[in-house]
């Protein structure tokens, strides 16, 4: 960017600022749910069908939350043919805490001493998976400030998703995102501004307070009800903003191109697109295409929460406007699991994967929720070829080269996880066989919690 544009004060102060570049990791490693089913003994289809998800990716300990923040960061910077002394930014988003005082990003810049550059703004962004959203937002507020100085800004996104033994396990994963932001010509997806809504309140729906552990506390019920709670009150704001923006009497889901979600499992994905159909039947409930729901007519949103008769019409009403607007950037999560803060921003990866200059000049609306609670809806609008970010993310090839594990190793190495963390002066046990050339992995902690890291 800098050898096309200049330094700042060579720029007009009416460039568009927006997403250049996209790269993802995921660990090689993964367990099938149907497999997982079978050893933990429910029900058949209890993970595949009621979770909807089909594969889940995890790590043992030879990596964490830095060693695949630095992968995907190293990774993104050769992919795209940059230097660390082109970054002027560099923000992370995580909820996977290691030091309660040293920052993420602080550790990637040991990524940044070859070449020189000391000069990078931007720290960690915190509230479960919505920090990376956060970071994303702050990263574009600095390239439109008066602060930026003509590099590019980075946003990483990375989390490792893990639980207790018990139904929430099968709802865990692990990735990592990183977007290359700046301005000018090479821009590919640009926010639309006036296009943001955002909800925040206080809740104890998912929460971390024991810090000796890496396993959440969970509310299933009450994290799911927050989720939806969350999207009605942005997308009712996001609709009248659209109205005002566009000039039209009525914004609804047909006037969205695609749309990805925060998938913490597949079914909520498929509930939540559901659910904005609900959204607009409540606005319009006329229109013809309502005509056979007209029996929810007069109930009130908070019984609608409940309802499972609700929950299946609209599911059964929206299924072809989902397989079209919302399904194909659903495969990676199905396939990867919750990746908290990555996992917005891996769906936007997986849609551009698969769909390619299809999606040029196309809205797609992203929702991003974090429990506790803090949630935005916001439009980007695809402005130039994806095709090269759609080439060099090659995601299918990807997760089809992964190394499969039996549920046994899985809950083995989830067991070492558990009892390694927070230790001090250890090497790491596992093998780096597993892991592909490049990788950064977990060497060593001292006796004082420094870490030390290698590279295949």
């Amino acid at each position: 960017m800098h050898s096309e544009q200049g330094n700042c004060n060579g720029l007009s102060q009416n460039v568009t600022s927006g997403i250049l570049g996209i790269e993802i990791y995921f660990p090689q490693t993964v367990v099938s749910l149907q497999e997982l089913e079978k050893f933990d003994g429910v029900s058949q289809g209890k993970y595949t069908i009621g979770l909807g998800q089909e594969n889940m990716s995890f790590c043992g300990d030879r990596e964490d939350v830095i060693s695949i923040a630095m992968t995907v960061l190293d990774s993104l910077v050769a992919k795209y043919g940059i230097s660390y002394s082109d970054i002027g930014r560099l923000e992370v988003g995580t909820e996977t805490i290691i030091d309660k005082s040293k920052s993420v990003k602080t550790a990637l810049m040991q990524l940044f001493e070859s070449c020189g550059n000391t000069e990078v703004e931007g720290l960690d962004t915190t509230n479960a998976c919505y920090g990376g959203t956060q970071a994303f937002f702050n990263t574009l507020n600095w390239l439109e400030s008066p602060y930026w100085n003509g590099k590019y800004g980075v946003v990483v996104m990375a989390d490792i998703a893990v639980y207790a033994p018990g139904p929430a396990r099968p709802t865990g994963g692990c990735g990592a995102v990183a977007l290359l932001l700046g301005k000018g010509s090479q821009v590919k997806l640009v926010p639309e501004v006036p296009l943001r809504a955002t909800h925040m309140e206080n809740t104890y729906d998912f929460f971390k307070p024991n810090l000796s552990s890496e396993y959440p506390t969970v509310d299933g019920a009450k994290t799911i009800s927050c989720y939806l709670r969350a999207l009605d009150t942005c997308y009712g704001r996001f609709t009248r903003r659209a109205e005002e923006l566009l000039k039209q009497e009525k914004f609804s889901l047909q006037d969205i191109d695609y749309i990805v979600f925060h998938a913490p499992f597949h079914k909520m994905v498929q509930k939540s697109f559901a659910r904005l159909l609900f959204n607009d039947f409540r606005r319009d409930p006329d229109n013809k295409l309502f005509e056979n729901v007209q029996a929810f007519r007069n109930i009130s949103m908070e019984a609608s929460y409940s309802d499972k008769d609700l929950e299946k019409a609209f599911m059964s009403l929206s299924k072809i406007l989902y397989e079209k607007k919302c399904a194909p950037g659903t495969f990676l999560a199905r396939n990867i699991g919750n990746s908290y803060t990555a996992s917005l921003y891996g769906n936007l990866a997986c849609l551009i994967s698969e769909k390619g200059n299809e999606l040029l000049n196309k809205r797609i609306v992203l929702f991003s929720y974090g429990s506790g609670l803090a949630s935005s809806m916001f439009s980007l609008k695809v402005v130039g070829s994806v095709e090269d970010i759609a080439k060099k993310l090659y995601l299918r090839e990807r997760l089809s080269s992964r190394i499969w594990m039996n549920p046994e190793d899985f809950t083995k190495t989830l067991q070492l996880r558990e009892e390694r963390y927070g230790k001090l002066n250890y090497s790491p046990l596992h093998s780096i066989d597993s892991l592909l050339p490049g990788t950064f992995y977990l060497e060593q902690v001292d006796s004082l919690g420094c870490r030390k890291y290698n590279r295949k």
